[in-house]
């Protein structure tokens, strides 16, 4: 399966970090954000990697060239940061079937195998991890609301009032009907053109939606001090967090 990573980010918030390299590029325990995303891409199958770069590309590709351990390596180009969706666009040209998306500055220890799994069986219009995180955190994410049978009815980006504490994490295999949705997305109060909302057209229009609980971890690289708590949890110096209910 084709695996798109989205890598185009300036990475501000991690500053001084990114100072002087694309915000992929920054280390976590030895290794590039970018390198680990695409070692936990190989592990579930990886045919292609399709790299949207923007911020100092010339970096990245300098570094990686057309292949990854032996898996090719092809690059879209986005000229501007205008939000995921937009990011996505960007690599359409060069999807075939159904594919893999991950955010490049997310280190993941988590069952993504098993998001890929049920996208084969049962080939839904997307499929990704969910995670609950602390309410004061929500609003950092993606976030979904469900009725009473526990569907999800909507998914919202970054909102000031979240109506729960179930975000999306940085991992999706979508169908190429995704495209269609990123397409019709209008840019959101920030001005960007959000993917949940092109997930949120999916669902509105009756398209099949699979949202998997996360077993593991995962930690969004968007702040030093998220770099710090990720090379602890790598190298065994923080405690485990105790496993999500199901």
């Amino acid at each position: 399966m084709q695996a798109v990573i989205l890598a185009a980010g300036k990475g501000t918030r991690l500053r001084p970090l990114t100072e002087d390299k694309p915000k992929v590029l920054v280390e976590v325990d030895g290794k590039p954000l970018l390198e680990d995303v695409m070692d936990n891409l190989i592990e579930v199958g990886a045919t292609e990697f399709v790299l949207v770069v923007g911020y100092m590309k010339e970096k990245i590709i300098e570094r990686y060239g057309d292949e990854y351990e032996g898996i090719p390596i092809t690059y879209a180009h986005q000229r501007e940061q205008l939000g995921l969706a937009h990011a996505i666009l960007q690599a359409e040209p060069h999807i075939d079937d159904d594919f893999m998306l991950m955010l490049g500055d997310n280190v993941f220890r988590a069952n993504l195998g098993d998001v890929i799994n049920r996208q084969q069986e049962e080939r839904a219009d997307a499929a990704f991890l969910v995670e609950e995180v602390p309410y004061e955190e929500a609003s950092r994410y993606g976030v979904l609301d469900t009725n009473e049978y526990g569907e999800i009815v909507e998914v919202m980006e970054k909102p000031d009032d979240p109506p729960s504490n179930l975000v999306m994490t940085g991992f999706y295999t979508f169908t190429p009907e995704i495209f269609h949705a990123c397409h019709l997305v209008q840019p959101s109060d920030r001005g960007e053109y959000e993917l949940p909302d092109a997930i949120d057209l999916l669902i509105q229009s009756g398209r099949t939606i699979d949202a998997l609980r996360m077993d593991g971890w995962r930690i969004d690289v968007g702040y030093p001090e998220d770099r710090d708590r990720a090379e602890e949890r790598l190298t065994g110096q923080e405690p485990t967090l105790a496993e999500p209910e199901t």
